[in-house]
């Protein structure tokens, strides 16, 4: 599935993530990033399974289909943890 720029922004936001944090964990330009949430341009998909890679990691799950739409949320598992 496709991450969108919103989504990315969103998880950024449960990390507490600037757009330089995003880019160093992930290993891409922040201006790739910059470029993704302004909608300027599509991340290569290779770069688009970067991302998705470090929220993963860092227990974000991106949400794709289902009534409400598309969004993120932390893992119940992490979400837990830090409670």
């Amino acid at each position: 599935m496709p991450l969108f720029p919103e989504q990315c922004r969103a998880a950024r936001g449960l990390l507490n993530w600037t757009q330089e944090q995003l880019a160093v964990t992930a290993g891409v330009s922040r201006s790739t990033i910059k470029d993704f949430e302004c909608h300027r341009h599509a991340l290569h998909r290779s770069s688009e399974d970067l991302l998705i890679r470090a929220f993963e990691d860092r227990g974000v799950e991106l949400l794709f289909e289902g009534k409400e739409g598309f969004g993120v949320r932390l893992s119940p598992l992490d979400a837990a943890k830090a409670s």
